[in-house]
């Protein structure tokens, strides 16, 4: 667990049954925000009166646990004091944002960003309860074994650029930086914003990767039943996966790492970016509804339409959200806005446990109800 979290716990002498006095001098160990240590390694010893103890709480400076309570209860001999914990740094996570916007308009990596948070929540599987093999949004694909699945190749790139940002803000998860790199990609390319919380907990050790085959093949012999296979077993449905779907607005095939796509085209044999590659639309770094656009007019043969993607025209029920987003941007925003949203809290475990945003709110604004708390039991 990434140590945005201080637990505090009695003294072996309240704990034993010792007597106390309201004149004893309580010891605290002082810690930076950034400290990085054990959730069972740190503990507060209050060998004090109630009074006494409040008063030592004014000490505490958690600028990363805004708000965090302090929660008290007082027996005859002791004070336990626990305070709530947030996997990832609140201000850091804001911080890291800005850096990955510089990042976007320097290496325009806005596609593999968004596959990056997509690949690392995609695993999940509903009939799992157990966290992390349930899979999810966890941090996993940091590890070499899990980015050498055959469909996270090139993703090794990805990491590369996000590394620098990781190591800078050290109190921010693998899990949380994952998601916000896709949210802010979709954002900065002129895609809808994306109702996002985090608070992610990263797994620890490779052993913790879920096995290879859990994300979808672009040609598979029945395309729309294996994407429904694999959506499904995510708890995702027909609407979310047209929409998401749609995020082939963005980026490029490349053959040598899909097996798709043409070496180059005429919209890709020159830059922003890595030349190379066949896209699904001419203006592959804008997020619009183009995607739906090209594949229903499939004019254009420099334009990439996998067995996958003409699914959403040949399947009825993916046919009437393909649709609607062709005739309709504002509808295929306002869905894709939640589906990635709900994608990117699949089988994570939040700390807190209700998330929490970094967008700024009204001081009096009513707290968001946690719509991803259902797909989170917080209990592992």
């Amino acid at each position: 667990m990434a140590a945005n979290c201080l637990h505090l716990t009695p003294s072996p002498m309240a704990v034993s049954g010792g007597s106390a006095t309201s004149s004893a001098t309580p010891r605290l160990l002082a810690l930076s925000p950034t400290t990085t240590a054990r959730p069972s390694s740190l503990s507060f010893h209050f060998l004090s009166s109630s009074s006494s103890v409040a008063t030592s709480l004014k000490c505490l400076r958690l600028s990363h646990q805004k708000r965090s309570k302090l929660h008290l209860s007082s027996g005859n001999f002791g004070t336990v004091v626990t305070t709530k914990c947030f996997a990832s740094n609140p201000d850091q996570l804001k911080a890291a944002r800005e850096d990955i916007k510089d990042l976007l308009k320097t290496t325009y990596c806005h596609p593999i960003m968004v596959r990056l948070g997509w690949h690392d929540a995609g695993t999940y599987n509903k009939n799992i309860e157990e966290w992390p093999q349930r899979g999810g949004a966890n941090g996993s694909l940091r590890f070499d074994v899990e980015q050498k699945h055959a469909a996270n190749a090139g993703l090794v790139n990805a990491l590369k650029l996000l590394q620098p940002i990781k190591d800078k803000y050290t109190s921010v998860t693998y899990a949380d930086l994952f998601q916000l790199a896709s949210a802010t990609a979709i954002e900065e390319a002129g895609g809808p914003k994306i109702p996002m919380k985090y608070g992610r907990v990263d797994v620890s050790v490779p052993e913790q990767c879920p096995e290879e085959g859990r994300l979808p093949d672009a040609g598979p012999p029945s395309p729309a039943s294996h994407l429904r296979d694999v959506f499904y077993r995510m708890g995702l449905n027909d609407k979310e996966i047209v929409a998401l779907s749609g995020a082939h607005t963005l980026g490029r095939s490349r053959p040598e790492r899909s097996g798709w796509g043409k070496p180059e085209t005429k919209y890709t044999k020159e830059g922003p970016g890595a030349p190379g590659g066949q896209s699904w639309t001419v203006k592959w770094l804008k997020f619009d509804n183009s995607y739906f656009k090209d594949i229903k007019e499939k004019i254009d043969e420099d334009l990439l339409v996998l067995p996958t993607d003409a699914a959403l025209f040949d399947d009825p029920s993916f046919k009437v959200f393909a649709e609607k987003y062709a005739e309709d941007e504002k509808a295929f925003f306002d869905d894709y806005a939640e589906a990635h949203a709900k994608l990117s809290n699949l089988g994570a475990k939040f700390d807190p446990i209700e998330g929490f945003s970094i967008n700024d709110e009204p001081a009096a604004a009513v707290p968001e109800k946690f719509v991803a708390a259902k797909y989170s039991s917080g209990k592992d």
